[in-house]
């Protein structure tokens, strides 16, 4: 079995950071691509950023020079720090894992459990 949890949201005041956090635990062979999500009130789960086992990362237009994604492969660990936030990054962000269980083949997904980040004053 597979865990994926996330921690480190809150609320902030427009132009704060926060740093966002996530580990995968359980019996896997590897992790491929981490990345980070966000739900806005009313809408569609969101991309906000990935990176790869190899450090590659991807990231939303609207968070690009604010956020930043990085990895520790030997403690399977992702973080999001974000910086300069908005109202408008006000969500829930989850955190996703595509795991492989036995063989590198046979990837699966896995989810936390999401975290809300609010940005007012």
């Amino acid at each position: 079995q597979v865990q994926v949890v996330e921690s480190g949201g809150g609320l902030v005041q427009p132009g704060g950071s926060l740093r966002l956090s996530c580990a995968a635990s359980g019996n896997f062979f590897s992790i491929g691509d981490m990345g980070w999500y966000r739900q806005k009130s009313g809408n569609q789960r969101e991309l906000v950023a990935t990176i790869t086992s190899s450090g590659n990362t991807n990231y939303v237009d609207s968070v690009k020079g604010r956020f930043t994604i990085s990895r520790d492969n030997a403690k399977n660990t992702v973080a999001l720090q974000m910086n300069s936030l908005k109202p408008e990054d006000t969500a829930v962000y989850y955190c996703k894992a595509i795991v492989a269980l036995t063989t590198p083949s046979r990837q699966y997904q896995y989810w936390g459990q999401g975290t809300q980040v609010t940005v007012s004053s």
